[in-house]
């Protein structure tokens, strides 16, 4: 990702023998060797031997595969010269090693220290690299891992393999204490023939892992840089003339109609024999009925035989994100005198994906890529994931309408590709390649792109992964690699791919608008950048690569990206960073926490910091705030207003596959919060891009004094389908009815006598309560209603123009120009004037702060009524049109923890921002203060909520204070100040966890007139849009409300229906 250089300054890996006084060593730094006897790579199946296993393809059902993970004999050592001599000869002495899963990252089991750098390469902290050495040899950590297996009889005549899903960094294979060989692409299957090495019955694997290598150059990612054997570990069979490959091209004709099918078979022949066998191909549909077959037969002589079947398919169900029709592909290879030599299956879909007329197009249609970058990420194992845990991400996904996923930036495990062509995503399958800590120059000895010695390792990743993934519909964009620059071995890597599969556009972010990329897809492009582009260029289409960086308390403006796309045909969309915060369960004597860079290891271990804490969900999946904006931004179905007088509303049918009427619609209208009226809605016959006008009963609608009416309209599912439970809403959208009356004017002549003395505070008493004001600082130090104080240690209301930075805050150094404000906020409070009179049933008090260092006066005036009643307005004017913009206009007050309910009237129920905040609906809301609180994995600015009409903070028996805006207000209520989630001027000098945030015996109440949005273009510069942010003005800002003591909830409803 496109983010700051953090430069690491410190000790940690430096080495007594710098790396270039010494020849590289001939294997682990030599990007000219990838592999050493690793198998070509090919698509992902399993030999089964009958049809029946085959088609459910279950590998712990073969009887040719022994799955090996679990428990394995482990060694570790750091320094080559410390290398374990021999460990692979069965009869080495292994009682003094440990145990460890496999599959696991060595680090995590405490085997190494977890790193988290973003852009450089830790193993050279001083940010002076030298590929392809490694610096220091005697740094490098390395696993040794050993264990047993039986190979069965029944596999005499037959051809065996090892498959290691993954080894990271580069490891080196064993068996029976022969070598057999290594590969250095730690993110796609790492195969090996080791027929000629193994026995019936017992044998031995033996693995030697280095943390780093001369590949650790192309996986400079933005994740914990862990090692180990993190992916599945089987041995399998075959017979001696096997399927060693097949590919599927299934796509549909030029009417996106009939399925066009055309289909490569390889054979490899090992018997140093000529051989005949044939092939067979049929495919099944959901019911597993055959709709078509055929044989051919081949002849091959200890080579490859090559089989191609060409068909059409009248009428297939295409397959799409929306509706991932699949059939499946069966695949028997027979033997010359018809015995069943081998079967095996797969699941494959019809459909096309191109660029067409400057356009990206699934089936012929203009999608639009509602979508996520994902990083191979749990919080318990590190970079092991598992079925579950892909199923949930993908759960959660479907859950907040996202179609698409990036892997970012290295291929997924291949059941995630299974899962995902099950069940609808569009895959933007990524090479693993990043070398971003070399950055992009193209000058001799800069950027790997352009640098030669480093061209087979760029092909040798490419090809790995297009070769495996090939026959997934899911894939239907191939990406060249992440942030490696562009020059000669990305031209090359793209000719690899055109020439290997010509049914997938290919994309890449550093190639630009060059040649070598059919999609343009820049990083963090600012929409005023997309829409240049939109009107400029029409050959290719834009999608955001990365776009809304999802960092703590993020995805502001997620509304503007998508108004604008939607304007566009040629903006088709992008991929939120990231899915998922890369934070590790972690426990200390302070208790629980999610870690993340900087949180292992001794003083000057190479860190990012908090850099990896950009998901849209937690680590655990659970949903954030901000995820709720994005299911809303990204869901299918749009709603228009026309006449909402008469109940008139546009329903937009956004997707591209599905019609309307597979879901059941509804809508609600309350009154103040409280229903009024619901109803179901016909079924909405709307196929894909196209609209209809519906209406809504208004009839009990009036309009009443204080009272708003708002009507929301729901879409759910009507049965599970696709990891949707049924009645799970899809789509909503609220509006507000312009049917209002004026609220009724508070009679101040009611509310009883108010009398007042001055002295060195201004004492004020009513009917059944009491105030004083100190006139020194202008402050409310008492508020007493029925004798019971309001307040907590006098802390009344006051100024306040602070808020805890963000981490988007401090990317545009917020808290460094805007300081002056939140000295404003931090000083005790000095009234420039403090002016008392009384007025009928009432006593103003007017009191002025001048911010001299600001330019600004804060100006309030109290209005006390009889009854307890106090009318605050708020008038903020600064002359100094250059001074800096202003985090919060507001004011701030504690109150005794006592005070643990909130209801209100505004918008939620989740927090919400002015720039983040149309996913929360304006209704009333019920809280606990304590659950006010979102604990970001940073503390940072958390709770707020806009659009607020009133709010009542009460104890449990339902008393306490009511505010009423004026017009709308803003507020946050939590057991914490503001102090107690603010790093200071620099994060990174004092990074905290969620165990630093432990609640005080306190209520921090902030009512705002606004506070600035919290922004989501980047986390490294990006500002708030400019209309997310509080400018000053010589003009001024001016609010008002009032607080009204109550002593139950009943007295709510008649006051907050009065204008004070």
């Amino acid at each position: 990702m496109q983010k700051l250089f953090i430069l690491i300054i410190g000790i940690f890996f430096i080495s007594d023998i710098k790396a270039q006084d010494r020849p590289p060593h001939p294997e682990l730094e030599n990007p000219a060797i990838q592999g050493i006897n690793k198998e070509y790579p090919h698509a992902s199946f399993i030999s089964y031997d009958n049809r029946q296993n085959a088609l459910l393809n279950d590998k712990s059902k073969s009887s040719r595969a022994i799955i090996l993970n679990g428990i394995w004999k482990f060694n570790f050592v750091t320094g080559v010269s410390n290398r374990i001599k021999n460990f692979a000869a069965p009869d080495f002495d292994l009682s003094n090693w440990k145990e460890i899963p496999v599959p696991s990252n060595m680090e995590i089991h405490g085997y190494g220290i977890p790193i988290y750098v973003n852009v450089g390469y830790e193993f050279y902290p001083k940010w002076n690299f030298k590929p392809p050495y490694i610096n220091d040899l005697e740094k490098n950590n390395i696993g040794y891992y050993r264990r047993d297996f039986n190979v069965p009889e029944s596999w005499k005549d037959q051809q065996i393999f090892i498959h290691f899903g993954s080894i990271k960094s580069v490891g080196f294979v064993w068996i029976n204490g022969q070598k057999v060989g290594m590969s250095k692409d730690s993110k796609t299957p790492q195969e090996f023939d080791i027929t000629k090495y193994v026995q019936p019955g017992e044998n031995t694997i033996a693995v030697e892992v280095f943390r780093w290598s001369d590949a650790s150059y192309l996986e400079c990612q933005d994740f914990w840089r862990l090692s180990g054997l993190p992916r599945e570990v089987y041995v399998y069979a075959q017979p001696k003339v096997r399927l060693r490959d097949f590919f599927v091209k299934s796509t549909l004709d030029e009417n996106y109609m009939d399925g066009v099918f055309d289909l490569d078979v390889e054979l490899k022949n090992h018997t140093s024999r000529k051989t005949k066998h044939s092939v067979t191909y049929e495919i099944l549909d959901e019911t597993n009925k055959s709709i078509v077959s055929e044989t051919k037969t081949v002849e091959s002589n200890d080579t490859t035989g090559i089989l191609n079947f060409k068909t059409l398919i009248p009428s297939v169900k295409p397959w799409s994100a929306e509706i991932p029709n699949l059939y499946t592909l069966l695949l028997t290879v027979k033997d010359a005198a018809g015995n069943t030599s081998e079967v095996t299956s797969a699941k494959i879909g019809f459909r096309t994906s191109e660029v067409k007329d400057g356009l990206f197009l699934i089936n012929g249609k203009r999608i639009l890529v509602k979508g996520v970058n994902i990083h191979e990420f749990n919080q318990n194992t590190g970079q092991v994931i598992d079925e579950k845990t892909t199923m949930l991400d993908m759960e959660r996904m479907k859950q907040l309408n996202i179609n698409a996923i990036r892997s970012s930036h290295y291929p997924e495990p291949d059941y995630f590709y299974d899962l995902a062509d099950k069940y609808g995503f569009y895959i933007i399958d990524e090479a693993n390649i990043e070398s971003h800590g070399m950055g992009y120059d193209r000058s001799k000895g800069k950027s790997l792109a352009n640098n030669l010695d480093w061209t087979k390792a760029h092909l040798f990743r490419t090809r790995n992964m297009i070769e495996r993934d090939k026959n997934h519909p899911s894939v239907v964009i191939w990406s060249l690699g992440n942030e490696a620059g562009n020059g000669y071995n990305f031209y090359q890597t793209y000719l690899l791919i055109k020439n290997r599969d010509k049914t997938r556009p290919v994309q890449y972010e550093q190639a630009g608008l060059e040649w070598n990329t059919d999609i343009f897809c820049p990083m963090y492009a600012k929409i005023e950048h997309i829409e240049q582009y939109a009107r400029k260029y029409t050959d290719r289409p834009l999608i955001l690569c990365e776009y809304e960086h999802a960092m703590g308390n993020s995805e502001g403006n997620l509304k503007d990206y998508w108004d604008t796309i939607e304007k566009y045909p040629n903006l088709q969309g992008g991929l939120i960073w990231d899915w998922v915060d890369q934070g590790l369960a972690a426990k200390n004597e302070k208790g629980e926490f999610w870690a993340y860079g900087g949180d292992y290891g001794p003083k000057g271990t190479p860190s990012d910091g908090n850099f990896c804490i950009n998901g849209v969900v937690f680590p655990d999946r659970s949903i954030k705030p901000h995820s709720r904006e994005v299911k809303h931004v990204y869901q299918n179905i749009g709603f228009k207003a026309d006449d909402l007088l008469a109940g008139k509303i546009t329903i937009i049918n956004k997707f591209r596959f599905t019609n309307l009427n597979k879901f059941a619609f509804t809508y609600k209208i309350t009154a103040n919060g409280k229903p009024l009226t619901s109803d179901e809605l016909p079924v909405m016959d709307i196929a894909p891009e196209q609209s209809k006008q519906i209406s809504i009963n208004t009839s009990k609608v009036k309009a009443e004094p204080g009272v708003e009416y708002f009507v929301t309209i729901y879409a759910k599912t009507k049965v599970a389908e696709n990891l949707l439970p049924a009645g799970w809403e899809i789509a909503s959208e609220q509006f507000k009815l312009p049917v209002e009356a004026d609220k009724e004017q508070f009679d101040i002549t009611n509310a009883g006598e108010v009398i007042y003395e001055e002295g060195a505070s201004i004492k004020i008493k009513g009917n059944d309560f009491s105030l004083a004001i100190d006139k020194k600082t202008g402050i409310i130090t008492s508020y007493k209603s029925k004798g019971k104080e309001l307040l907590l240690n006098g802390y009344g209301p006051r100024p306040a123009f602070w808020r805890a930075p963000t981490d988007n805050d401090y990317g545009w150094k917020m808290p460094k120009i805007c300081r002056l404000w939140k000295k404003a906020s931090d000083q005790p409070p000095v009234a420039a004037s403090v002016k008392t009179t009384q007025k009928g049933n009432a006593v103003k008090v007017e009191v002025i702060y001048n911010l001299d260092s600001l330019k600004s006066t804060w100006k309030t005036q109290y209005t006390i009524m009889g009854n307890g009643a106090i009318k605050v307005e708020n008038l903020l004017l600064t002359k100094d049109s250059k001074a800096p913009v202003i985090p919060r206009v507001g004011m701030k007050m504690q109150m005794p923890v006592e005070f643990n309910q909130l209801e209100y009237f505004g918008r939620g129920p989740w927090e919400n921002y002015c720039d983040r905040n149309t996913s929360a609906f304006v209704g009333r809301y019920k809280s606990t203060v304590a659950d006010l609180y979102v604990p970001y994995i940073r503390p940072q600015e958390n709770g707020h909520r806009t659009g607020v009409r009133w709010m009542a903070i009460t104890r449990d028996d339902g008393s306490g204070l009511l505010v009423v805006a004026d017009s709308l207000i803003e507020f946050n209520v939590l057991n914490n100040p503001v102090e107690d989630f603010d790093a200071g001027p620099d994060k990174d000098k004092n990074l905290r966890h969620t165990y630093d945030i432990q609640p005080k015996n306190l209520v921090e109440v902030h009512i705002d007139y606004r506070q600035m949005g919290v922004a989501g273009d980047d986390s490294w510069g990006g500002w708030p849009h400019e209309s997310y942010l509080i400018r000053p003005r010589e003009e001024g800002y001016k609010y008002s409300f009032t607080m009204v003591p109550v002593s139950s909830l009943k007295e709510i409803k008649i006051l907050t229906k009065t204008e004070f």
